[in-house]
């Protein structure tokens, strides 16, 4: 069998997420489709990250396996050709030995999240960010952000639905950068718990709103999810990089 590593960007809007499900088209069906229609061979993609639902990648890894060999430019094109219909594209694809795995191999994922802090709605960014009316409290979302970085028990930032049977995760920075009324919280870890990402950057809304009045590590501690703020929108979200 011969291995190919794939790096995608995707707008997720239209797609129930990374993985295959029954209700609706997911980024790893598409991306199995095209792959038959173009080498004639089912197989499965495997990717670093399961995105949720209207979650988006700039350089969401995955791999492959088949039994021709293909020159990797012709992949990469062929590719693109039957995804033109969708939001999804292949940026580079390369050849890599037995042992890599997309997800397992991985080292360290980077998220980025966008809130724009304006009044009037968006339409350029519509879907691109989240859209946060109410005037912040930026210097308090900046002191906060700090006592995500290290080693702690996330146990109040995972969803209902997270399956990990530990909630101890290291931070190895957690970033805000503003620009005018852009606030972009840059996050990076090697693994995550399930929307993990998007109830860290909530709960920084919410204490830059004023919503929230507990102290960030306090809510850490707590183990609470209760104690934590709201869950931001899966489209602010940004799958940025992975390394190997």
């Amino acid at each position: 069998m011969n291995k190919y590593k794939i790096v995608l960007e995707y707008d997720g809007s239209n797609y129930v997420g990374w993985q295959k499900q029954e209700n609706g088209k997911s980024i790893q069906e598409s991306i199995e489709i095209a792959i038959q229609k173009l080498i004639g061979e089912k197989t499965i993609v495997h990717g670093a990250g399961r995105t949720d639902s209207g979650v988006h990648a700039k350089e969401q890894v995955a791999h492959f396996e088949i039994n021709k060999i293909f020159e990797t430019d012709k992949i990469r094109d062929g590719l693109n050709q039957y995804l033109r219909s969708e939001t999804i594209a292949v940026l580079k694809a390369e050849k890599v030995n037995e042992d890599f795995h997309a997800r397992f191999s991985a080292k360290l994922r980077y998220y980025q999240y966008r809130v724009i802090n304006r009044r009037p709605h968006l339409t350029l960014e519509n879907n691109r960010a989240w859209c946060v009316h109410k005037k912040l409290d930026i210097k308090k979302i900046l002191k906060e952000s700090t006592y995500f970085e290290g080693k702690h028990d996330f146990e109040s930032f995972r969803s209902i639905d997270c399956q990990s049977a530990k909630s101890v995760k290291t931070i190895n920075f957690f970033l805000v950068n503003l620009q005018d009324d852009n606030i972009t919280f840059n996050v990076c870890a090697k693994s995550f718990l399930h929307s993990q990402v998007r109830i860290m950057v909530g709960t920084l809304i919410d204490i830059g709103k004023g919503i929230i009045k507990r102290p960030l590590l306090e809510i850490i501690e707590s183990k609470k999810r209760s104690f934590a703020g709201t869950t931001a929108p899966a489209h602010g979200l940004y799958l940025k990089k992975i390394d190997y």
